[in-house]
Parts: C-alpha cells; sequence; structure tokens
C-alpha cells in the first residue's frame, strides 16, 4: 500500500485531495515534516524511472524492524536491506555485505549523489561498515541498528558526518561482473 502511494505521488504530481475532517495520514505527515514531499515532487522530473522506483520501494519500507542478516519483510540489516530493494526493484543482485557492495559499484564524488545511490558509514571502527540508499536532498534511507526499524536520516547530522566513507553508484555492468565472478 505505502509503495503504491509514493507511486501515485511521483505520478500523479502530487495532486492528493482528502476530506476536510480526515485526519492526515502518518506517512503524509512525516513526508511534510521532512520536505520529502517537495523533493519527490522535483525526483520525479529529475531522475531517470528505476532510480525514483527505487527509492519508492525503499520508503515502502520505512519502520520494518532490522533483524542482523535479514534481507525480507520480517527485517533487514543494512547491507540486506539495500540487496533486497536493488533486487526486487531492478533485478540487479547485489552482495550481502556492506564491503562486497562497495567493492562492486563506482565510486563517486559526494557532490554527483543521485537518488539511488549508496552511502557508507564507519559505525563499527572498520571502512564501510554501514550501507543506505540516498534519496536526495542530503537524506537516506537504511537499516540502522538491532532495535531500529527502516528509516530516514539527514547525512549532515553530526553523526553520519564524523562516519562517512564514501559514495558508490550501482551500474549493471559492475554488478553483472561481481555475479559472474561470484558463480565461478
Amino acid at each position: 500500500m505505502l509503495r503504491t502511494f509514493f507511486f501515485m505521488l511521483l505520478t500523479a504530481g502530487f495532486a492528493h485531495a482528502a476530506p476536510a475532517n480526515s485526519p492526515p495520514d502518518d506517512l503524509e505527515s512525516l513526508l511534510a515534516q521532512t520536505g520529502l514531499v517537495a523533493q519527490f515532487s522535483q525526483m520525479g522530473k529529475t531522475v531517470s524511472n528505476q532510480a525514483s522506483d527505487l527509492v519508492v520501494n525503499a520508503m515502502g519500507y520505512i519502520g520494518v524492524p532490522y533483524k542482523r542478516g535479514g534481507n525480507g519483510d520480517n527485517g533487514f540489516d543494512c547491507s540486506g536491506f539495500v540487496r533486497a530493494m536493488y533486487q526486487n526493484t531492478l533485478g540487479l543482485v547485489l552482495p550481502h555485505n556492506a564491503k562486497a557492495q562497495a567493492a562492486v559499484t563506482e565510486k563517486i564524488d559526494r557532490a554527483e549523489l543521485q537518488p539511488g545511490d549508496l552511502v557508507f558509514y564507519n559505525t563499527l571502527r572498520k571502512t564501510f561498515s554501514h550501507v543506505g540508499i540516498y534519496i536526495g536532498d542530503g537524506k537516506f534511507i537504511h537499516s540502522p541498528r538491532s532495535g531500529g526499524e527502516v528509516r530516514i536520516e539527514n547525512m549532515s547530522d553530526t553523526y553520519w558526518v564524523k562516519r562517512f566513507n564514501g559514495a558508490r553508484r550501482v551500474t549493471p555492468s559492475l554488478t553483472a561482473q561481481a555475479a559472474d565472478t561470484n558463480t565461478r
């Protein structure tokens, strides 16, 4: 249902009429508070359909609990979340490990980030120990840690700034090469 809501927002230019006496939807309130409604409007005009689909799909999992080793609706760890979003949305298979995901993706400058790109962090005192999906406007979506849920974070928060390891772009040719290497 959430994925349908986001798709409707992107394709209908956010034309949304609700009865005047109905309470605002929790998700709509969250999007309005974080400024993402305007972001999605602009994103629909500037980003490829695949990246938009990826971000919309990922947003549909907000609130799904963290589960170590998880890669499904019952829970995700950070790399399992990224892997599932890419596989389910674009049919691209990434490794289930943040460091391995960094290795099979193209390094890009932070200034080049586009929705759908991956952002990596050092959260366990080792490089590329955490990964999320950039959604635009300096924000990313991820499955944070045990006891947490899939959520959106601001990359400019001090915690994330201190731990930023870099940005990567998923390219079908690199992921195909990695998949081919893993099957030999």
